[in-house]
C-alpha cells in the first residue's frame, strides 16, 4: 500500500482519531473512602482497570522450538508463545471482568521464528489469496486492543508488513514511523479506548505507540526514502499534550525501546535506541509505559518525571511470550474528571499455565505445515558438529557460515574491479545450542546456526581498519591474568556484550590476548603467512546488521559497500546445503584465531 496522506487517514479514521467503545458495566473491585475535601464525607466515585501487556513475540504461538524440532525449554524452564499468554489473559478477564481490561504489545511480532518466517517467503501473505498470518489469527483470536511497531516488523519489507497490518483487527501504532515526504504519520499515532464506568462517565484510555529509531539503519534497505524513525522524546512530547487536550484520562505509551538510555549504533543516527525511561523522565503526562526491545524482565520500575514530580511506571514482561506484564490503575472522581490515583505493575509467569486449546487448534493445520518444512533433509554431513565452545574456540560451524559468505561474495564480484581483492568474512556465535548431526542434515539443523533474518554485504576495508574491528571484537572478554585457571562461564560477554556482537573473521589468523585489557588484544595478526599489511585492501563479507553500524563496530558503517543482496544469510546456507549435498569440514575448517595469555594457548 502506498504511503500517501490518504490511505493513512483512512485507517486513522478508525484506529487513531476514533474512540473504540468497550462496553458493558461490570461493576470492578471498588473502594469507597471518605472524601478527600468534599466536607459532606460522600464516599467519592471510584474505578479501575488493567491494562495487560505483552512485547517481543517473534512469531511465537506454540511453546515450540522450530530449530530443535522440540517443545521449548530453557535453563530457567520458562515456557513461550501466545497460546499460554492466551490462558492468562483470559484468567485476568475473568478476575476483573472483561470490560475493565485492555491488551497491548509493544512489537516485534512478525520476525523470529520459523513459523514466522514462512508466511513471510515460502507461503507469503503477500501473495494473491495468501493465508492470514499465524500472528495475526492468534492476536485477533485473544483481542489484543492495539500493538506499537516493533524494528523487525519491518525486515520482510513493507508490503509484507502492510498486509499484516491489514489482517489484524486492532491498529499497529507508530507515532515515530514518518511518511519520508510527507513527514505524516505513516501508521496509526495512536488509539483511544472507552471503559464504560458504573458511574456514568467513561474512562478514555490513550494508547500511544512508538517505535526504535534503529529502524533507520538496520532495515535501511526497505526504509530508505520511504519512512523516517524520529526519536520516541520527541514525537512523545508532540502527542501527549495532544492526547490529553482530546479528553484522555489515562496516557499508556507502548514502546519498542528498552529502559537504558544506551544505544548500538553509535553516533549513526541523533536518536536514542533505549529511550523510554527518557520518555517518562522528559515527557509529562504520562502514567505508564509498556516496555520492548530489551528482552529484558522488569515487573516494575518507577521513573519521576522532571516537570511534574510524579512517578511513571514502567514493565518490560521479558519475550517470546514468556512474562505476561499487568498495569493496575486506580481512578478518582475530582473536579469533574477521572483522576490518576496509584499505578502499579506487575508480570505473570506463562509456563505456569496450559496452553490455550483455542489458539493452538486455530493454529494446529500452518504449525504443522512448518514443521514439515523446517525437517526436509537437504544433505548430509561428515561428522557432528555444534557451536557450544563456539565463543572460545574456532569452531567448524563458524567458519562454515564465513565459508559460504566468502564463496558467495567472491561470486557476486567475479568480474569486477573488485574481483581480485581478497575476500575475508564475519561471523558470530548466534546460538550456543547449533548443531549439525553426522548423517542426515535438515533445513532446520542449518537455519539453526542463523536464527536471525540478516542479508549479506561486502565492504572494502583496510588492513589496520581490520585490525581496529578485531580490536573492538575483542572486548567480549573478561581480562583473565596469566597462570591461574580459565572459568568458560566468566570467561565471555564482559560489559553485556551479547554473543551476536563478537565477531571472528576469517581468511587472516590472530591470536586474543585476554591477559592484556581491552583495545590491546590482538597479537601476530597475519594474512597469507605474513604480518597484516595496514594499508592493504580487503573485502569484508558482512551481515547487513553490522554493516548498517549494528553492534558499533569501527570503520564498517562507513566503509564503501561494494555489494548487496536481499536474501537471508540463512537461506544462501541451506542452498549451499543442498547444492553441496555434502557437509565435509575437511573442505572448508581451519583453526584461524585462537586465544592466548603472554603467548601461551589458553585451550
Amino acid at each position: 500500500m502506498p504511503l500517501n496522506r490518504r490511505t493513512f487517514l483512512g485507517s486513522t479514521a478508525v484506529a487513531g482519531a476514533g474512540a473504540a467503545l468497550v462496553g458493558g458495566a461490570a461493576v470492578p473491585a471498588e473502594a469507597t473512602g471518605r472524601g478527600h475535601g468534599h466536607g459532606h464525607g460522600r464516599p467519592q466515585k471510584r474505578y479501575s482497570f488493567t491494562v495487560m501487556g505483552t512485547t517481543d513475540l517473534h512469531g511465537n504461538v506454540f511453546n515450540w522450538d522450530y530449530f530443535t524440532d522440540k517443545e521449548f525449554d530453557d535453563a530457567a524452564h520458562n515456557d513461550i508463545g501466545l497460546a499460554k499468554i492466551s490462558t492468562l489473559v483470559e484468567r485476568v478477564r475473568e478476575e476483573k471482568g472483561r470490560h475493565n481490561t485492555l491488551l497491548i504489545d509493544a512489537g516485534d511480532t512478525i520476525q523470529g521464528t520459523q513459523l514466522s518466517y514462512y508466511y513471510a517467503r515460502i507461503d507469503p501473505i503477500t501473495a494473491k489469496r495468501g493465508p492470514v498470518h499465524p500472528m495475526a489469527q492468534a492476536m485477533n483470536a485473544i483481542g489484543y486492543d492495539a500493538a506499537a511497531l516493533g524494528n523487525h516488523e519491518f525486515n520482510y519489507g513493507i508490503p509484507v508488513l502492510r498486509k499484516f497490518e491489514e489482517q489484524c483487527r486492532f491498529p499497529l501504532l507508530g507515532a515515530n514511523a514518518l511518511d519520508a515526504k510527507t513527514l505524516k504519520p505513516a501508521f496509526a499515532p495512536y488509539v483511544i479506548k472507552k471503559l464504560r464506568t458504573p458511574h456514568g462517565r467513561e474512562v478514555r484510555v490513550a494508547i500511544l505507540g512508538l517505535t526504535n529509531p534503529g529502524i533507520a539503519i538496520w532495515d535501511k534497505a526497505n526504509v530508505q526514502g520511504k519512512m523516517t524513525f524520529p526519536g520516541l522524546e520527541e514525537q512523545a512530547a508532540k502527542w501527549v499534550p495532544k492526547l490529553r487536550s482530546m479528553g484522555a484520562d489515562v496516557v499508556i505509551v507502548s514502546a519498542h525501546s528498552g529502559t537504558s538510555g544506551t544505544s548500538s549504533y553509535g553516533d549513526q543516527v541523533p536518536y536514542v535506541e533505549n529511550a523510554a525511561a527518557l520518555v517518562a523522565e522528559q515527557v509529562p503526562g504520562i502514567d505508564a509505559i509498556l516496555v520492548g526491545h530489551a528482552h529484558s524482565e522488569i515487573a516494575e520500575r518507577r521513573v519521576v518525571n522532571k516537570a511534574t514530580g510524579r512517578e511513571v511506571v514502567l514493565s518490560e514482561p521479558a519475550k517470546w511470550g514468556q512474562r505476561l506484564t499487568l498495569f493496575d490503575i486506580e481512578l478518582v472522581w475530582e473536579r469533574g474528571s477521572w483522576q490518576v490515583e496509584k499505578v502499579g505493575a506487575k508480570i505473570l509467569n506463562s509456563n505456569a499455565v496450559p496452553e490455550d486449546r483455542k489458539i493452538t487448534g486455530l493454529l494446529a493445520d500452518e504449525h504443522r505445515k512448518v514443521v514439515a518444512y523446517v525437517n526436509q533433509v537437504i544433505g548430509t554431513s561428515t561428522v557432528a558438529m555444534s557451536t557450544v565452545d563456539a565463543p572460545w574456540k574456532d569452531e567448524p560451524l563458524i567458519d562454515l557460515i564465513n565459508h559460504v559468505q566468502v564463496e558467495t561474495v567472491k561470486a557476486a564480484l567475479a568480474g569486477s574491479e573488485w574481483a581480485a581483492l581478497p575476500v575475508l568474512s564475519q561471523a558470530s556465535c548466534f546460538s550456543r545450542s547449533a548443531s549439525i548431526p553426522a548423517g542426515e542434515v535438515t533445513i532446520k539443523d542449518a537455519a539453526g546456526l542463523y536464527p536471525f533474518e540478516n542479508t549479506m554485504e561486502a565492504r572494502l576495508l583496510t588492513g589496520a581498519q581490520i585490525r581496529e574491528y578485531l580490536e573492538f571484537s575483542a572486548r567480549y572478554y573478561v581480562q583473565t591474568p596469566a597462570g591461574g585457571p580459565v572459568d568458560t562461564s566468566k570467561l565471555t560477554n564482559a560489559g553485556g556484550t551479547p554473543d551476536y556482537n563478537y565477531d571472528v573473521v576469517s581468511g587472516v589468523t590472530y591470536e586474543i590476548d585476554i591477559a592484556k585489557p581491552a583495545g590491546s588484544r590482538i597479537v601476530d595478526l597475519q594474512f597469507d603467512g605474513k604480518a597484516l599489511d595496514p594499508a592493504a585492501t580487503f573485502v569484508l563479507a558482512v551481515n547487513n546488521y553490522r554493516a548498517s553500524g549494528g553492534g558499533n563496530f569501527p570503520h564498517v558503517a562507513a566503509a564503501q559497500q561494494l555489494w548487496s543482496n536481499s536474501d537471508e544469510i540463512r537461506n544462501t546456507i541451506i542452498s549451499w546445503v543442498q547444492t553441496a549435498g555434502t557437509v565435509d569440514p575437511a573442505a572448508f575448517a581451519s583453526v584461524d584465531w585462537k586465544l592466548t595469555r603472554d603467548g601461551t594457548p589458553v585451550f
